[in-house]
């Protein structure tokens, strides 16, 4: 029966701290790592009330009193250490012993309620938390056998000491299971926190990782395919991502009414941009909508749109929704954000790119009508054909409209190009193509200025015939396209300047070549001086 009454008196200070943890203030305090001397004061005035009212709770057995005092001092001590077990251990200990100072066990109970809360002290300073539970009922065993020790020791009367003592070492000692519980209790608050913050973590990080490519496209369609994804994953009945102006993507209840059309953001939506902070409703009446979660989106700073998530029933926009909706939209702002500074750069390259391009072509279009026009009063048929060259060279040239073409169509091109020069050299230029039947594609006139400048800045300069190499093949998972020529020769120094990106304004096809390369594949042109002659060469998928 005093075995009962122990567990009824623990069971009664276990309610009581279960209903303290489902307060948010009370939770709040517990969770923090680092308290402020208040919160700590607070705490510790709670214990030493536990401790005092367990001493007057208690149950009388032959001038005794079987109670929970050292339960609530060592939980005390080891949950929240010296600032709580201490002052709970002295005052309770005082406390029992002040109000029956004559008694057989009120200075065994004086010692033991201080040691008590000493003891828990150092394992709050000594122990890893995982061992509090454990090492709080082995803590609060030995301290109520000490009891028992010191109130046979200390008793004048040891034959009423002997019989307290076979009356209440039991329960005692056993109601001391108890402390593993409170702790237990206590300790499951940070525990819940870590593994709801986890869940949460892990939900966006795996919406994050499903979205990324959808984000990429940064297209009506690919957002509704985003919050389909948030959607599923939320358990939600509509879910939408706007701008600062317009619903750009809406999916779920009421999804046929965005179809095809506009719609300007709703006056909460246009709120949560102008502040900037998150908007909560549980008991919106909007259509068939109860509750709401409005999240601003960020870039750059600013906020640049809203992710919205809807439900149909009332109260469903709880703690572990917002904070993962709120670590949701961080990734979102920064995928958003990314995706935007990718776009910037594809335009940028695409500008440059084309930039490029222009340059090349005006080039070789002098080129070529110089070797038509010398043509057209010696060899007027040879002309004619050149001209067949150029006009296919050209039409093929505008009528692109992709920025990437086969490379045996620029092959095309190249043999276009090298029939108008040889047509100019005559005896002095011989051209072999030596290409396999691959088809990666590549951007136009990539190859073309490459040929161009070992005829012109190769074979040209030289006194002697000289021969220029076309070959395109296949090394490993990448095809080498490589042009050599027996001509002169390129300078080191003209390398070293191509390299360094100063390169002289007559070289400039080869340049633009070489700057292309870089920009499209992040690795330019492989030139090598050969012992007769210029080997380049580069590399495409």
């Amino acid at each position: 029966m005093m075995l009962l009454a122990v567990f009824e008196r623990a069971a009664l200070l276990l309610m009581a701290l279960f209903l303290l943890t489902q307060t948010q203030h009370f939770q709040s305090i517990v969770k923090k790592q680092h308290r402020r001397p208040a919160e700590t004061a607070m705490i510790s005035l709670l214990f030493i009330l536990f401790a005092v009212l367990s001493t007057y709770t208690g149950v009388k057995v032959d001038g005794s009193l079987v109670n929970v005092r050292i339960i609530a001092v060592v939980s005390g001590g080891i949950l929240f250490g010296p600032w709580v077990g201490i002052p709970a251990g002295i005052i309770a200990g005082i406390h029992r012993y002040l109000i029956d100072i004559h008694g057989p066990t009120s200075v065994a109970c004086l010692l033991t309620s201080i040691f008590a809360g000493l003891l828990a002290t150092w394992i709050h300073l000594s122990c890893q938390k995982k061992h509090y539970a454990q090492l709080g009922i082995l803590a609060g065993m030995v301290c109520e056998i000490l009891t028992m020790v010191l109130i046979v020791t200390l008793s004048e009367d040891k034959a009423l000491a002997y019989n307290i003592v076979s009356h209440i070492s039991f329960p005692m000692i056993m109601g001391t299971v108890c402390i593993g519980l409170i702790i237990k209790l206590v300790q499951g608050l940070d525990e819940e926190k870590d593994i709801v913050a986890a869940r949460q973590a892990k939900l966006a990080l795996d919406i994050a990782n499903k979205t990324l490519p959808y984000f990429r496209i940064n297209s009506r369609e690919s957002l509704q395919k985003v919050c389909n994804i948030i959607r599923e994953h939320t358990q939600a009945d509509a879910v939408a991502i706007t701008d600062t102006i317009d619903v750009r993507a809406y999916v779920g209840s009421g999804e046929e009414n965005f179809l095809d059309a506009h719609h300007q953001i709703s006056g909460m939506t246009r709120q949560a941009v102008t502040t900037g902070k998150q908007i909560i409703s549980n008991n919106l009446n909007v259509h068939e909508f109860r509750s709401l979660l409005i999240i601003p989106l960020w870039e750059n700073g600013e906020v640049s749109g809203t992710l919205k998530i809807f439900y149909c029933r009332p109260d469903q926009i709880r703690l572990s929704l917002r904070e993962m909706a709120i670590g949701l939209s961080q990734i979102i702002s920064t995928q958003m954000e990314v995706s935007r500074i990718e776009q910037l750069k594809a335009m940028a390259s695409k500008a440059e790119f084309s930039a490029l391009q222009s340059k090349i072509n005006p080039h070789f279009l002098f080129n070529a009508l110089n070797a038509i026009s010398t043509l057209i009063r010696i060899r007027p048929d040879h002309a004619r054909e050149l001209i067949a060259n150029l006009a296919d060279f050209l039409r093929y040239n505008l009528e692109r409209d992709v920025e990437l073409i086969d490379i045996q169509e620029e092959l095309q091109q190249v043999r276009d190009y090298v029939a108008i020069e040889q047509a100019r050299f005559g005896n002095k230029l011989d051209v072999i193509f030596d290409i396999e039947d691959v088809h990666p594609h590549i951007p136009c006139l990539l190859i073309q200025p490459l040929v161009e400048n070992a005829i012109l800045h190769g074979i040209q300069p030289s006194r002697e015939p000289g021969t220029v190499t076309i070959s395109v093949k296949t090394v490993g998972e990448k095809i080498a396209i490589m042009i050599q020529d027996t001509g002169v020769g390129i300078s080191q120094k003209v390398i070293d300047k191509l390299y360094n990106g100063n390169v002289d304004s007559h070289r400039i096809g080869l340049n633009n070549v070489h700057q292309r390369l870089l920009l499209l594949y992040g690795e330019g042109l492989h030139i090598r001086r050969l012992e007769k002659g210029t080997e380049m060469l580069f590399y495409v998928k």
